[in-house]
């Protein structure tokens, strides 16, 4: 996958704006659009649209099952599968856990994983621990934890002799992921540590400076952008500005 292409593209779920573009008007209009904002960070790379879809939502309320989060209905993967294959892009499946263990949430989506154009995005910061609320606190993952779904996905890839896999983990704060040392990269994986927040320009290169420090060996980059959040008192960063940090991103991500 790296250095060949460069990942961009929209997140969110239909019907729940403030998820994200990806969950707003026409979906085959949002990958179009994703495609033309990937061909703005092609620098060198060939542009791969992506289309992170929320599969697994984290909610305030328990549920019937007692887990804090809600699953993305198959007709639903279904139909932004078709439209990412239609733009020869990708579709990674994203997932807030809630208090539902990590591995369960992905392993329910394998029907899906092993389509050779699907991966998984995590975002940790909705990993709850046992007494823990979605939105009241920030969630939780660990090296050992990242590393036990990149094995898993591994496993797919050499079962159905599927290309590399990315594996995306949003990451906001140093706190939602520790022991990163013990995260040990997997055949047939790509992992890709996003830096997630909110802010202005300066904020935001602060962020990144503090989650790509000192970064595991195998571990690639990516860079969360928000339309309106990172615009409210400041501005959007530019293309040649994300292009511009350092390790460069290789996944650049607009809710």
């Amino acid at each position: 996958m790296f250095p060949r292409y460069r990942l961009v593209g929209f997140c969110g779920l239909p019907g729940a704006a403030a998820l994200g573009r990806l969950g707003t008007g026409d979906p085959k209009r949002r990958a179009a659009e994703a495609e033309k904002v990937a061909h703005s960070y092609a620098a060198g790379r060939e542009p791969l649209p992506a289309l992170e879809l929320l599969a697994t939502v984290a909610n305030s309320s328990a549920g019937p099952d007692g887990m804090y989060r809600s699953r993305t209905p198959d007709a639903t993967i279904r139909r932004f599968h078709r439209v990412a294959r239609d733009r020869r892009g990708l579709l990674l499946l994203n997932i807030q856990p809630g208090r539902a263990r990590v591995l369960d949430e992905v392993k329910a989506l394998r029907d899906w994983l092993v389509h050779p154009d699907v991966g998984i995005a995590l975002d940790p910061e909705w990993d709850m621990g046992r007494g823990e609320v979605p939105g009241d606190t920030y969630g939780h993952t660990d090296g050992h934890e990242l590393t036990e779904v990149a094995r898993y996905l591994s496993g797919l890839v050499e079962a159905h002799d599927l290309p590399q896999k990315p594996l995306v983990f949003h990451q906001v704060a140093t706190s939602v992921v520790s022991k990163q040392s013990a995260l040990r990269p997997q055949p047939g994986v790509a992992l890709i540590k996003s830096a997630d927040g909110i802010g202005s320009p300066g904020l935001k290169r602060g962020t990144w400076r503090k989650l790509v420090d000192d970064l595991p060996d195998g571990l690639h980059t990516g860079f969360k952008l928000f339309y309106e959040e990172d615009a409210e008192g400041s501005r959007l960063m530019t293309p040649k500005e994300v292009l511009a940090l350092r390790p460069q991103p290789e996944y650049v991500m607009y809710e």
